[in-house]
């Protein structure tokens, strides 16, 4: 007697395992049957367009590659991903290098700076200072010298642009408190220009676009004062890394894979790289800006092609958090920063070569 030692029930799919019992399995059956489900990984967005390489892994299939399905959750604000991010709701989330996030790992919260997500390369300033058009056409305003005791408009308390205009004023004499700091979204930031609310504002693309083509401000750019800095970076939540290791490996190729289509896509401090006008389509789809246009003018972000990050501007703004009062516990950026996920996505993929 011949005897079929069938799989057990609990590592098929049932419809695999009807298949097995009722009629035996078809020999031509592909192996890819057998395959595992997608394992979903949930990345928390703010939708602007420095989410580009998760946006462009997850259209070109890099993800599903990797065997990984990504769900996009939704913030208008990225502090408020901090917490989810520390609890596992989230796995992985974008955002600006802020006291907050500092903060948050002071207090246990487990949260990584894995990689780069937006840069500001020489030729990329996408968080420039803009200054009323009016100040700078009566001569009140030449440099940021000019700016002393004038209202500088910001994203939110304690957040890496804040540590860039330190480092603007600082070039000239000044210092942080030597101007009056407005807090408001980067939305407003156009209006609040207009209507003479502040005088200048740190605003990230595209409202910085905007806000010049509507002859509402000038940028002054910081290309040459503080080059390479590291605003926005890809987190990882400490459970992620615990539970999923493997998973957080392949999550980092995929993204990696992105950031290279995104360079491509980059030429002379604009999209337009051999890849400009597939990039600028899936942003289309997925950022918040719907305008095709809109993108080719802008001045867009760097995000390094290995996902490696500026541990000098880290440090510097981190102690400009601890100067200002910001941190509420001891922490360094050691204990916060784990490269090892980007260093192991590079030596799978090889060095990055630009397409022609």
């Amino acid at each position: 007697m011949i005897r079929i030692a069938f799989p057990s029930a609990s590592r098929l799919r049932a419809p695999l395992v009807t298949a097995l019992l009722l009629g035996g399995l078809s020999t031509a059956m592909p192996l890819a049957a057998f395959a595992a489900e997608p394992v979903e990984v949930r990345i928390g967005t703010n939708g602007v367009v420095s989410d580009a390489a998760f946006f462009i892994a997850n259209r070109k299939g890099y993800f599903a590659e990797q065997g990984i399905k990504v769900t996009f959750v939704r913030f208008d604000a990225g502090p408020k991903m901090i917490a989810p991010l520390g609890t596992g709701q989230l796995d992985v989330a974008a955002g600006a290098i802020s006291a907050g996030l500092f903060n948050a790992a002071a207090r246990g919260i487990n949260i990584k700076i894995v990689a780069d997500k937006g840069s500001s390369p020489p030729g990329y300033d996408y968080v420039p200072i803009l200054v009323r058009k009016a100040l700078v056409d009566s001569g009140k305003v030449k440099s940021f010298k000019d700016l002393k005791g004038l209202k500088v408009g910001e994203a939110g308390k304690g957040g890496s642009q804040s540590s860039k205009l330190n480092e603007a004023l600082k070039s000239e004499g000044l210092t942080f408190n030597d101007v009056q700091h407005e807090y408001i979204s980067y939305p407003q930031h156009v209006a609040a220009l207009q209507n003479g609310a502040v005088d200048a504002a740190l605003t990230a693309e595209p409202s910085a676009t905007q806000a010049v083509e509507r002859g509402v401000a000038v940028r002054m750019s910081m290309d040459k004062i503080y080059p390479n800095q590291t605003i926005a970076a890809l987190f990882y939540g400490g459970q992620f890394i615990e539970k999923s290791p493997e998973i957080a490996r392949k999550f980092m190729i995929a993204y990696i894979k992105g950031a290279r289509v995104y360079n491509d896509a980059l030429k002379d401090g604009k999209f337009a790289g051999p890849a400009a006008a597939e990039v600028i389509q899936i942003l289309v789809q997925d950022a918040n800006v719907k305008d095709p246009e809109l993108y080719r003018k802008m001045t867009p972000n760097g995000i390094d092609p290995d996902g490696k990050m500026n541990d000098a501007t880290l440090n510097k703004d981190l102690q400009f958090f601890k100067d200002q009062g910001y941190i509420e516990g001891a922490i360094t950026v050691n204990q916060v920063l784990d490269t090892s996920f980007a260093a192991a996505a590079v030596k799978v993929l090889g060095p990055y070569k630009r397409r022609n």
